[in-house]
């Protein structure tokens, strides 16, 4: 029967049952308040010495191990000599391995896998070609609004990205002049018959021949190589429109009614004035205000990045004159060259649709022959030297390693060394056999691409 609970736990008349299990009597025991810790206690107890248990017999264990290898280390000094050696080139060509392996990714990340921006370009250089031809065939007279919108498009870009990389200095050259008078032409002046046969004459002859010159290449997924060939290419076939395609070209541009046949004489010095006008600025700003940064590398201009280039004929030719004649030489030259590119347009192109479209087309052709070059050779022979390279070490390592295997000095080892540096020496096999077996598969993105 259930005792009353103590006035202390009952705090009134009503009993407090949660204390009821708990008499009086069993409050006076201390002994039976303890069980609960006797019983924590046991268990601890017994679990801390299976835990110590278990840590003396990994001691003994490591004891043991380290016992052993210090007494194969006393039996077999030389043996181990070699093993080290052997792990040490093991390692080193690991390392290398490693790192050629992380440079032929970062290549391949870099310069073969399409990023979004070059999905981009290659879109819209795709696009550009099949409207453009499009357009040609079947409104002619929006060829000079399409030229228009791509050159807001890519001029823009071509202008930050060559000021980023300290290239801005290009942007001074004569493509880009020919190109603002093109514009200024076609929506501000397009009744001026001078300002039309300096860019007619202009855009098909350095413009049009710079595709050629200067190796303009049909690269679609590279958005520099797409805006260099779009600012060569595309006035001469926007002005070969206006000429021959244009449906009733003399509202649209009053300058032609007064230039039905050109005077190739009177046309080569009106071009040929435009041109010295933009030497001139171009000589001043460069060649005289930037010299010092020119002469010292912190900026790049045409002359000296063809002064540089091992490929170019023009920098072979003038790297063999005298300094202080080199600029005079390539102004010369420059105004000797448009000159003689401009008279196929004086002579044959502004009287036929036939020779003009012959003359595009074949510029256009420069350009494609050109990017398949760089997609087959450039883009492709690259990793493929890589490829080789790798291979060749990892070959090499081989036979190093076999030459190792078959040393006379492990023979002379005790029964214990030798069988540890046999066993060091497989799995370095084994390491060197697997490199050479994963090291293609994991290259093999080269071939495929």
């Amino acid at each position: 029967m259930a005792t009353q609970s103590p006035p202390l736990l009952n705090r009134g008349s009503r009993k407090n049952y949660f204390f009821e299990p708990f008499g009086r009597d069993d409050m006076v025991d201390g002994s039976s308040a303890f069980t609960l810790l006797d019983t924590v206690e046991t268990y601890l107890d017994s679990h801390v010495d299976l835990l110590q248990r278990r840590l003396q017999h990994h001691s003994d264990r490591l004891r043991s191990k380290a016992e052993e290898v210090l007494k194969m280390r006393d039996f077999s000094s030389a043996g181990d000599n070699v093993v080290g050696n052997l792990e040490r080139d093991v390692k080193a060509f690991k390392l290398k391995v490693s790192s050629r392996m992380t440079k032929l990714a970062s290549s391949w990340q870099s310069a073969k896998v399409v990023r979004t921006r070059e999905k981009i370009s290659f879109f819209f250089g795709v696009m550009s070609l099949l409207f453009s031809a499009l357009i040609f065939g079947l409104a002619p007279q929006w060829v000079h609004i399409a030229y228009t919108i791509q050159a807001l498009y890519l001029l823009p870009l071509r202008v930050y990205f060559y000021k980023k990389r300290a290239w801005h200095y290009f942007l001074f050259d004569l493509c880009y002049y020919v190109n603002i008078l093109n514009f200024i032409y076609i929506w501000l002046l397009p009744q001026s018959p001078t300002l039309f046969v300096a860019c007619y004459c202009l855009s098909h002859g350095s413009l049009a021949s710079a595709v050629i010159t200067w190796r303009n290449s049909l690269v679609f997924h590279d958005q520099d190589k797409v805006t260099s060939l779009f600012i060569h290419i595309y006035p001469p076939f926007s002005f070969t429109v206006i000429r021959h395609y244009y449906p009733d070209a003399e509202e649209r541009f009053p300058a032609l009614r007064e230039l039905q046949h050109l005077n190739p004489l009177r046309a080569l010095l009106l071009s040929g004035g435009i041109y010295l006008i933009w030497q001139m600025l171009y000589w001043k700003f460069v060649f005289v205000d930037r010299r010092e940064k020119i002469e010292s590398g912190q900026r790049t201009s045409s002359i000296s990045w063809l002064l540089n280039s091992k490929s170019s004929v023009i920098g072979k030719t003038l790297s063999k004159i005298s300094p202080e004649g080199r600029i005079p030489s390539y102004m010369l030259g420059q105004l000797v060259y448009s000159i003689v590119t401009e008279l196929p347009a004086v002579f044959i192109l502004y009287d036929s649709p036939f020779w003009s479209g012959a003359f595009l087309i074949s510029i256009f052709a420069v350009s494609v022959w050109n990017g398949g070059g760089f997609y087959i050779e450039v883009f492709g022979r690259k990793f493929e030297r890589e490829l080789e390279a790798l291979r060749k070490e990892l070959a090499e390592s081989a036979q190093a390693s076999s030459l190792s295997e078959s040393s006379p000095t492990i023979h002379t080892l005790p029964d214990d060394g030798t069988t540890s540096l046999q066993s060091h020496q497989s799995s370095s096999q084994e390491l060197l056999t697997s490199l050479l077996v994963e090291a293609p598969s994991t290259t093999t993105f080269e071939d495929k691409s």
